[in-house]
């Protein structure tokens, strides 16, 4: 009798990393790395921050290439997408810092493709379980340190941006390095933590848990900017709940008038943009804010079609940025993602973009007024406020918000596709 052949080392890489269990693993280590990249910059430096990055994308790219033939690739990598980091690809070519250009661009495909990964190999539920996880943790952990910075040793840890102020009562800045960012990843979770709830994807009680975790470090961090966009993400929420309610001819109709009411909306909120900051408490931020917008739209006007060339991040010690002198001194970004694009790759590129994040909020709209399973609403709800906060932050533009807004227009482009409606019809014809 033969023994049957035992599989080789190759045929066991290859199972391994096609498995699903892989698949998980390096979904959330995916996501832990980009929300704890300004923990792990301080941890570990630049240096150890990309090590980990590069390391991420190589065992996802063999992921992808060993389940090639399991995936349907038309119709999901959206030419939005490409297009965008196409053109910020290009500004190689006339950028003064070509140097400096190719580290942002090869940092941002390499968090395109982990995006991508994650948006092909797990499904809805999957994806949103896994920012669940992840988000719980790192909440958790930032009101620990907190709680130990602000009450228990009552000193400043300086090297992670947190201030101590919990015993005053805020602002907490958590593993984020800002109250902002803070602001946002909370809102985010929470965003998340009802998805779990409604889908009975986790425990009740878990889900609850998480939930007041999360109001909770959102009281404390003080941040306008998240009221704001806190506000507006319920007000999508309770008009999307309505909506899913309503029968398909009635739904449509109901789609116009919403679309009417955010113009109208958008119109009055600019024409009350004054009392709204005030209302909001946000007059000094927005003054700081404001200095440094001004300053870029001065710069924009020596390079308004193409830009500087793409960064990422700033380089203060390069031109323009070195150029913008805040009051207190260098910064990372314009706090104005639509700014800080016009500054790095000119109008073109801000075209670019809003067409990437216009197609990504529509198709995931569109996708959770019409399906039936509720976790569909998480994506649309994620990305409404990664674009609000984008007003006062750069987030969308790199890791953890550039990893949501690729991971959000690829399933979006795979449920919403016209080059999948094109070909769908030409298969249907005779």
């Amino acid at each position: 009798m033969v023994a049957p052949a035992r599989p080789s080392r190759l045929d066991a890489a290859v199972s391994f990393l096609g498995s699903a269990e892989f698949a998980r693993a390096i979904t959330i280590c995916v996501i832990g790395t980009a929300f704890l990249s300004h923990a792990l910059r301080a941890l570990v430096g630049w240096a150890g921050l990309i090590s980990i990055i590069v390391a991420l994308t190589l065992l996802a790219s063999a992921s992808l290439f060993v389940r090639r033939g399991m995936l349907e690739w038309r119709g999901l990598l959206t030419v939005s997408l490409l297009a965008f980091v196409g053109w910020c690809c290009l500004s190689l070519l006339w950028s003064d810092y070509q140097w400096a250009t190719l580290a942002g661009v090869l940092y941002q495909v390499a968090l395109a493709v982990l995006g991508v990964y994650i948006a092909l190999v797990r499904d809805p539920i999957q994806i949103v379980r896994s920012f669940g996880d992840v988000l719980r943790a790192l909440l958790v952990a930032s009101l620990v340190l907190e709680v130990l910075s602000g009450l228990l040793i009552d000193t400043p840890i300086t090297f992670l941006g947190i201030t101590g102020s919990l015993d005053s009562g805020g602002p907490i800045q958590g593993l984020f390095g800002s109250r902002n960012q803070l602001g946002l990843v909370t809102l985010i979770a929470i965003i998340t933590f009802v998805a779990e709830l409604l889908t009975r994807s986790v425990p009740r009680n878990l889900s609850i848990g998480s939930l007041t975790l999360g109001a909770l470090i959102l009281l404390f961090t003080s941040s306008p900017v998240t009221l704001g966009t806190l506000v507006v993400v319920a007000a999508a929420g309770l008009v999307l709940a309505g909506l899913r309610r309503l029968d398909p001819d009635r739904r449509r109709i109901g789609q116009f008038v919403v679309t009417g009411a955010v113009v109208l909306t958008l119109l009055a909120s600019w024409l009350a943009r004054t009392q709204i900051i005030d209302a909001l408490n946000a007059g000094s931020e927005f003054e700081y804010r404001y200095t440094i917008w001004k300053r870029i739209l001065q710069l924009v006007s020596f390079n308004p079609l193409e830009g500087f060339g793409w960064l990422g991040f700033w380089r203060t010690e390069l031109p323009p940025y070195i150029l913008i002198d805040a009051q207190d001194g260098a910064h990372p970004s314009a706090f104005n993602a639509y700014l800080d694009t016009l500054l790095q790759v000119g109008v073109v590129g801000l075209v670019l973009l809003l067409v990437l994040l216009g197609l990504a909020v529509v198709r995931s709209w569109l996708l959770a007024s019409n399906r039936k399973s509720v976790v569909y609403v998480w994506p649309a709800l994620v990305i409404i406020a990664l674009m609000i906060t984008s007003a006062a932050e750069s987030s969308m533009l790199v890791e953890y918000g550039w990893l949501i807004l690729v991971i959000v227009a690829v399933r979006g482009s795979e449920g919403l596709s016209w080059r999948r409606g094109l070909r769908d019809s030409a298969d249907t014809s005779p």
